[in-house]
């Protein structure tokens, strides 16, 4: 009860206060704090449907798309901008209609360029995502090749380093000791270093993979626990969408450390295998038969010719074994397996030419005395 009657004491002392600075002008201010916040609300809609939309078109015409890239990461930032300014001057003159001057109010002009800072730093915030082309546009500007495995995890550092300047300057304008607080963060950095130790690994570990640069954004790789297509590497991890279409999570600091194989680096792929022909195949028939396939294979457009090897390779257990090895001209899978089977068809067709049966897995089983003589003595 006595809560309750404090509040309502407060609440009859305020507006005694305020109604003592009512005067002539405060409808006057008020209407006029009115209608400034509407006139920038107006202003805001000519500069988005007007300025902006000019602005757009410009940049957009332009050789590179680092203009309309700025304009479109600034364009929410600005336009919001517009709204503070409303409220600020509105705020002024509506002091002005109970005859305050708050122009030169701390609390008020700290809140006003609290919110510049955030607003600028939203702008810069979005100049940076990971998928921006102002990377590529600044690495062929200026010269400099930058792999596409380096976008995001720039992205997220630049991004770190805005929040925090951001953060520094906004608790800067309120008066806090931000050099204490760095500082603080210096004195516990070991404690931090010590607990987080994980997390430091893979943060070095995909500083590795930047610089060593095993491995890009899109490319097929193997390693020890993943296989599949590398989709996204931030500070902890690196993503890979495996062949089951799973998306696994794999720590930088594991991928480091490991032998890493990328398929997507080669440029051809190996055809390797053995066909076996039987044993009542002619010495004439079988040299006939390697000569003719390594002539195919030398006037295939799509096997490379420098490491063709097409020879007899031993004597099976059902089969003499032809052995084959050469490489095709692309990388790619789904063509790979066409090249490899054109040649299978040819190959049939050599064999079949020469009059050579293909052999398959057989066992010869041999009596010492005949069953048809063992039957007759009995």
């Amino acid at each position: 009860m006595d809560e309750a009657q404090e509040v309502f004491q407060d609440t009859i002392e305020t507006v005694h206060f305020l109604g003592n600075r009512i005067n002539e002008n405060t409808f006057k201010y008020i209407a006029i704090s009115l209608g400034v916040f509407l006139l920038f609300l107006l202003l805001r809609k000519i500069f988005t449907k007007y300025i902006l939309g000019f602005l757009l078109k410009i940049s957009g015409n332009s050789k590179t798309e680092i203009g309309k890239k700025i304009v479109e990461a600034f364009q929410q930032p600005v336009r919001d901008f517009f709204i503070v300014l409303g409220v600020y001057f509105a705020i002024l003159f509506l002091g002005k209609a109970f005859m305050f001057n708050l122009i030169k109010e701390p609390f008020l002009n700290h809140l006003y360029k609290s919110a510049n800072i955030i607003l600028a730093s939203w702008g810069f915030y979005n100049l940076t995502t990971e998928r921006s082309l102002l990377y590529e546009e600044l690495s062929d500007k200026f010269n400099f090749k930058l792999d596409k495995i380096v976008f995001p995890f720039l992205s997220k550092i630049i991004r770190f380093i805005i929040i925090a300047l951001a953060i520094s300057l906004v608790l800067d304008e309120w008066g806090h000791n931000v050099n204490g607080f760095i500082a603080g963060l210096g004195i516990g950095g070991l404690a931090f270093a010590l607990a987080a130790k994980d997390t430091l690994a893979n943060i070095f570990g995909g500083i590795v993979i930047i610089l060593d640069k095993p491995f890009s954004i899109g490319d097929y790789i193997k390693t020890a626990n993943v296989e599949g297509v590398v989709e996204d590497i931030n500070f902890r991890s690196t993503k890979i969408r495996d062949i089951d279409k799973g998306l696994v999570t794999e720590p930088n600091s594991t991928i480091a450390n490991s032998t890493i194989t990328n398929w997507t680096k080669r440029h051809t792929r190996r055809i390797a295998f053995t066909i076996g022909v039987t044993y009542d195949t002619s010495k004439e028939q079988l040299q006939r038969c390697i000569t003719n396939i390594k002539n195919m294979l030398l006037e295939d457009e799509n096997i490379l010719n420098e490491s063709i090897l097409v020879n007899f390779d031993k004597f099976g257990p059902s089969s003499l074994d032809i052995a084959i090895y050469c490489f095709t001209n692309t990388a790619e899978f789904s063509k790979f397996l066409q090249i490899k089977e054109n040649i299978n068809f040819k190959i049939m067709d050599i064999l079949e030419k020469e009059g050579v049966s293909m052999a398959f897995p057989s066992t010869s089983v041999y009596f010492e005395t005949p069953l048809v003589k063992q039957y007759q003595d009995n």
